[in-house]
């Protein structure tokens, strides 16, 4: 596909020679709404915004909410329980939009998305009002020209390129064949050949010999700016630094002060307890069906001790879930490390180690795992997931539990979590990533418990 405008973005120096003028001192710090992807939570703009924070943004004029059913249909006209349709998915943006505008004062906000939450911007923007609600629209990563465009495959579904629901998008605009809808100023960030779901081959949706009729191309758009980071993966699209660094220089016209998450003096932590659901089928991102709250669960936090993953004396918070999900406030410890544990009628108890916060969030949401039937003779159980991108050996310096690349990681970047099975129990499991150490301990199968090793970065 030919572009009218495209930039590649090198390290430490982003080319965007065409960039949209940044907003008035008196609009410096816009509203920004942040639309997550297909199976994903709010909790995943995490870093994002504590680097927008790190550079002066209120916390108050940033959103980040979360889709209760964020998986597509599989037939976007055929109603399909725990999923949302392309109709209702626009529908939930376009009342988030109208909270933040509320809530804030402003007449506009920027919207940011990765993946699937950029068809519902493009959705809200062309057909739900949104062109003189928003200012700015980012897109990470989205399909835009589909993850498929092959003649008689789920013809329905909103991934395929040739769909009814993406040729009305893509339909030009004007004369010169734009694909975007006006006034707003549009901006997409792609990878140059690492997203799994902009590629010729259908190795990473189930069939390599596939022909996808895709090209590395496919989530740039006419009319936009169009930005490519070299070597960053489907989710890094969105949620790295160098997508962070695109973000500022087009909202604001100017780069960024730092990329680096500046830590404050005193973090509170906050989020909700969420149940996981089904496993997701292309091109998802996440393995669980719903944001719903998961009420009755029990919480109980311990700071551990950063090389062994050992507890650090009793619980730092207790706390049964009620009906809204939410948990917290915990008043975290700076450089310290955290496991929490979520106990749940129906889930395994679930072990997360997560490494030291360096600022207040609360969309710390966490998810109780399951053990499947094929595990239930393993000894110990133990996950090391990256949800803010995805593994890649030929890139990445990674290590779990002394094993590099960790088990199930591939060549390219196409998975975000590795599962081992352990014939040992409380012993400490070290997991690294690009320098990034955490540390968390193995727990008995036996007694309905697993453990997670949640990766921040």
């Amino acid at each position: 596909m030919t572009t009218r405008r495209e930039f590649i973005a090198l390290p430490g120096a982003l080319i965007l020679s065409a960039c949209a003028s940044g907003p008035s001192r008196s609009s410096e710090f816009p509203p920004i709404v942040f639309v997550h992807g297909n199976g994903d939570s709010a909790s995943i703009w995490q870093t994002t915004l504590w680097r927008f924070e790190s550079n002066g943004w209120p916390r108050d004029r940033l959103f980040a909410p979360d889709q209760p059913y964020p998986l597509a249909r599989e037939d976007d006209r055929v109603e399909q329980p725990g999923r949302s349709s392309t109709t209702q998915h626009m529908e939930f943006l376009r009342d988030e939009v109208e909270k933040a505008l509320k809530a804030t004062g402003a007449s506009q906000v920027v919207l940011v998305a990765s993946s699937r939450g950029g068809y519902a911007v493009r959705n809200y923007i062309q057909n739900g009002g949104g062109a003189a609600r928003v200012s700015h629209a980012i897109l990470g990563g989205v399909p835009n020209h589909g993850v498929w465009n092959v003649p008689g495959r789920s013809p329905g579904s909103e991934f395929a390129g040739n769909g009814a629901f993406l040729q009305a998008l893509n339909a030009p605009k004007n004369a010169q064949g734009d694909e975007v809808t006006g006034p707003v100023k549009w901006l997409t960030i792609r990878s140059d050949r690492n997203d799994k779901y902009a590629q010729p081959l259908g190795t990473w949706i189930g069939d390599p010999k596939l022909a996808t009729g895709v090209t590395y191309e496919g989530p740039a758009l006419k009319g936009a700016t169009n930005v490519v980071l070299p070597r960053v993966d489907h989710r890094e699209t969105a949620f790295s630094a160098a997508a962070f660094e695109a973000m500022h220089r087009f909202i604001t016209g100017r780069e960024p002060a730092t990329l680096q998450v500046v830590p404050e003096d005193h973090v509170m932590l906050g989020g909700k307890v969420v149940g996981t659901g089904l496993s997701s089928t292309e091109p998802a991102s996440g393995n669980f069906a719903n944001n719903l709250p998961l009420p009755g669960a029990k919480l109980e936090v311990y700071a551990t001790d950063a090389a062994t993953g050992e507890r650090r004396g009793p619980a730092v918070l207790t706390q049964t879930i009620g009906a809204d999900g939410a948990w917290g406030p915990l008043h975290a410890q700076p450089a310290t490390p955290y496991e929490f544990v979520i106990t749940a009628p129906g889930y395994a108890t679930t072990h997360i180690y997560r490494g030291p916060f360096p600022r207040s969030s609360t969309i710390v949401h966490l998810r109780p795992d399951r053990i499947a039937l094929f595990e239930r003779n393993a000894i110990a159980i133990v996950t090391l997931s990256r949800p803010r991108g995805y593994f890649d050996p030929e890139r990445d310096k990674m290590i779990f539990d002394r094993r590099s690349p960790p088990p199930g990681v591939q060549p390219g970047a196409g998975v975000a979590t590795s599962r081992i099975q352990l014939l040992d129990v409380g012993r400490p499991v070290l997991a690294e990533f690009n320098g990034e150490k955490i540390a968390g301990r193995s727990w008995p199968v036996a007694n309905n418990e697993v453990a997670v090793i949640e990766l921040t970065y």
